[in-house]
């Protein structure tokens, strides 16, 4: 074969090459553009509860209905992350000024062996804690079925009076009609939560 040959050849199949992966690149751009965005998974939070009010009322989440709820599970005896968890609460609704109001918040008990709704009575109105903070008791059956349906976990640790809890230290906004919206940890700063709180009641999206 003639040098001449060899290079028409060589030309041609650099034509091929280049005319493959032109087709390759324009068939995957159209599935690319067929394709559906995934559609987004429903977080399964929350759900139906029966607890005891510290007035010694029962409840269910049917009372709560109408606004949204910020919602936290811990027990009165916790020596440090409640009290926290509940303080940084309060200063987050405290930037809502006048709609604060408009939120819910809700303290759970985990430790339904001391925290009567007696003594949930006068932990929840710590000048600490968020102004009107309602808090819940129950059998540990009741408490049991809020913890499953909120995906929280506890157990108590230890003999004796002063045993502690184990639980999940999570902060839930829900909506006014009982679903889910956002969750606030340890590592969520107030500014966090009070953005995602006046956003929901602006109605946006955190």
């Amino acid at each position: 074969m003639s040098t001449s040959s060899f290079s028409q050849t060589l030309r041609a199949i650099r034509w091929i090459a280049a005319a493959m992966v032109l087709v390759i690149a324009v068939s995957f751009a159209i599935q690319m553009t067929r394709q559906q965005p995934p559609a987004r998974t429903p977080v399964n939070i929350g759900g139906p509860f029966t607890l005891t009010d510290t007035s010694g009322k029962t409840v269910t989440e049917a009372d709560f209905l109408g606004k949204p709820m910020l919602i936290y599970f811990g027990y009165s005896y916790c020596p440090d992350v409640c009290p926290y968890a509940l303080q940084m609460m309060a200063s987050a609704l405290d930037t809502l000024g006048k709609d604060k109001d408009r939120i819910t918040p809700v303290f759970v008990s985990v430790d339904p062996e001391r925290d009567t709704p007696e003594n949930l009575a006068v932990y929840v109105r710590s000048s600490s804690f968020p102004d009107g903070l309602v808090g819940l008791t129950g059998t540990l059956e009741q408490i049991k079925a809020i913890a499953k349906a909120y995906a929280v976990y506890f157990k108590k640790v230890g003999e004796g009076e002063d045993y502690i809890m184990d639980h999940t230290s999570a902060m839930f906004l829900m909506d006014k009609d009982g679903k889910y919206v956002a969750v606030f940890t340890h590592s969520s700063s107030v500014d966090d939560i009070a953005k995602c709180l006046r956003r929901h009641l602006d109605g946006k999206r955190c």
